[in-house]
C-alpha cells in the first residue's frame, strides 16, 4: 500500500516585526469572501432610499467624486449610519469571539451573562437624566460594562475563575440589570422612556458622525489588543491546568480579555444599543465557515458587520415606508441559532 503524501504546513514569517504563523487558505479564503459581499451589502444600502443612487453613483460618491447632490446624500446623511452599522457589527461580534473562546463554550457571548445589559442600564440611566449622545454615553456604556465585568468576575472567583462559573454568575447579574433597566424606566418621564425603550431594542435610525467617531476610536485601540492576546487566547481552549503548564498566565489573560470584551461590547452598545444575537451568532457562523476549532476573531469581526449590515439593509426595506430596528431583524436570524446551540449542547451532554 503506497502511503499518502501529507501536505506540508505553510507558515509565514516577518524579521520586523517578528511575527509568524501558519497560513490557513480556507481562512483566507472566507474573510476575502465575507468582506467582498460585505462591500456589495454596504453599496445597495447605500442606494437605498427616498432617493435611488445607482451603485456606480455610490462607489464615485464614496471616493468624493461625481454628482455633488450624491456626494452630499451618500457622505453625509447615508454613510453614518452605514459606518456605524459596520463599526458596531465588529465590536460585538469580536467581543463575542473572545469570551466564547475564552470560557470554551459558544453560548458565553456578552448578551448572555449580563456586559450588555450592565452598559445598556448605565446608558438608560443617563438617557433618564436628559444626557446627549457622544462621548458621554459611550463613556458611561464602557463603566457600565466594566462594573457589571468585575461584578461577574468577583462573584466567580474561587481561587481563579471557569468559563462554567462565569457563565452562571453572569446570567443572575444579566438579570440583575435587566431589572435595574425596567425600573429606570418605569420612573422615567414619558419621553425619555420611549427613547430608552426605542435605543434598547437595538436602533441605527439617524445615527451620524457622532456616535461612529468615538467607537472607530475605540475599535482602533482595543481590536490591536485583542488580537495580540490571540496566541495566548488559543491556549485557553486546551484547559486551564494545559494552559497553565504551557506558560500561559491564565488569570491574567482571561483578565485582559474580559476587559478588551467589555470594551468592545460596551462601546458598541453606546453607540446602537444591544442589539440582539450578534455576539452570539456572529462567531458560531464564522467558526463554522473557516472550520476551525475556534471562533476565529478576524473572520468573527468581519461576519459581525455582515450581519449587522445586511440586517440593517434588511429593516429599512421590508415594510416600505417604515424603517424597524435592526435589533428585531438579528433577534429573528439570532433566536434559531440560540436554539439550535442549546440542542446541540443537550445532545453531546456537555450543559451548554
Amino acid at each position: 500500500m503506497t502511503a499518502r503524501e501529507v501536505p506540508v504546513p505553510r507558515y509565514f514569517r516577518f524579521a520586523l516585526p517578528p511575527v509568524s504563523g501558519l497560513l490557513r487558505p480556507r481562512l483566507i479564503a472566507v474573510c476575502l469572501g465575507l468582506t467582498a459581499a460585505t462591500f456589495l451589502v454596504v453599496c445597495v444600502s447605500l442606494s437605498v432610499g427616498d432617493f435611488s443612487i445607482g451603485l456606480v453613483d455610490v462607489v464615485k460618491a464614496v471616493a468624493g467624486t461625481g454628482d455633488p447632490g450624491n456626494v452630499l446624500i451618500i457622505r453625509e446623511l447615508r454613510m453614518p449610519r452605514v459606518v456605524t452599522g459596520l463599526l458596531v457589527g465588529v465590536a460585538f461580534a469580536l467581543s463575542g469571539a473572545l469570551f466564547q473562546t475564552m470560557t470554551r463554550n459558544p453560548m458565553a457571548s456578552p448578551d448572555v451573562i449580563g456586559l450588555t445589559e450592565g452598559s445598556g442600564t448605565a446608558v438608560v440611566a443617563a438617557i433618564m437624566l436628559g444626557w446627549d449622545g457622544g462621548l458621554g454615553l459611550q463613556t458611561l456604556g464602557l463603566l457600565g460594562g466594566l462594573a457589571s465585568a468585575l461584578l461577574v468576575y468577583a462573584l466567580a472567583w474561587r481561587g481563579g475563575t471557569t468559563g462554567y462559573r462565569i457563565i452562571l454568575v453572569g446570567i443572575g447579574v444579566s438579570w440583575m440589570c435587566t431589572s435595574a433597566t425596567d425600573y429606570l424606566i418605569a420612573r422615567g418621564g414619558e419621553f425619555q422612556a420611549q427613547a430608552a425603550l426605542g435605543w434598547l431594542v437595538g436602533n441605527l435610525n439617524g445615527r451620524g458622525w457622532d456616535q461612529a467617531a468615538p467607537l472607530a476610536l475605540a475599535l482602533a485601540v482595543l481590536v490591536p489588543v485583542a488580537l495580540g492576546l490571540g496566541r495566548l487566547m488559543r491556549t485557553l481552549q486546551l484547559g486551564d491546568d494545559v494552559a497553565g503548564g504551557l506558560g500561559t498566565p491564565v488569570q491574567w489573560v482571561r483578565l485582559g480579555l474580559m476587559v478588551a470584551g467589555v470594551g468592545l461590547i460596551a462601546f458598541g452598545t453606546a453607540a446602537a444599543g444591544p442589539i440582539a444575537f450578534v455576539a452570539l451568532m456572529a462567531p458560531q457562523i464564522a467558526q463554522r465557515l473557516a472550520g476551525t476549532a475556534w471562533p476565529p476573531p478576524i473572520t468573527s469581526a468581519v461576519t459581525g458587520g455582515l450581519v449587522v449590515a445586511g440586517s440593517d439593509l434588511v429593516a429599512r426595506t421590508l415594510i416600505p415606508g417604515t424603517e424597524l430596528p435592526v435589533g428585531i431583524v438579528t433577534g429573528v436570524l439570532g433566536a434559531p441559532v440560540l436554539l439550535w446551540l442549546l440542542i446541540r449542547a443537550n445532545r453531546a451532554g456537555s450543559g451548554g
